[in-house]
């Protein structure tokens, strides 16, 4: 499995907007196992993004796919700091 943790800012006062685009349902994720938005605990503004993939592969082909179409366009306007990502590589838990 392949892990990323990311720490997206938001516009300020945008935060909830930017979690709606994020987790749209009309988004596919093929090969997705987990894909979890969270509110930081501290900042107003931010929000963590955690994703478990099948494999690095899987996710490099959705990000492929989100950029040829767009279809996170809407999402790209609201962040204001794309954060540190953190490269995990998930062994097991509840869900997965």
């Amino acid at each position: 499995m392949y892990g990323l943790i990311t720490r997206l800012t938001a516009h300020p006062g945008r935060r909830d907007d930017l979690a709606f685009c994020l987790l749209d349902p009309g988004v596919k994720r093929p090969g997705c196992h987990s894909y979890v938005v969270a509110h930081d605990a501290v900042d107003p503004d931010a929000l963590w993004v955690t994703e478990v993939w099948f494999n690095k592969a899987t996710h490099t082909a959705w990000s492929a796919h989100i950029h040829e179409t767009a279809e996170l366009r809407p999402a790209l306007g609201l962040i204001a700091v794309f954060g540190e990502t953190t490269y995990t590589r998930p062994i097991g838990g509840v869900g997965l």
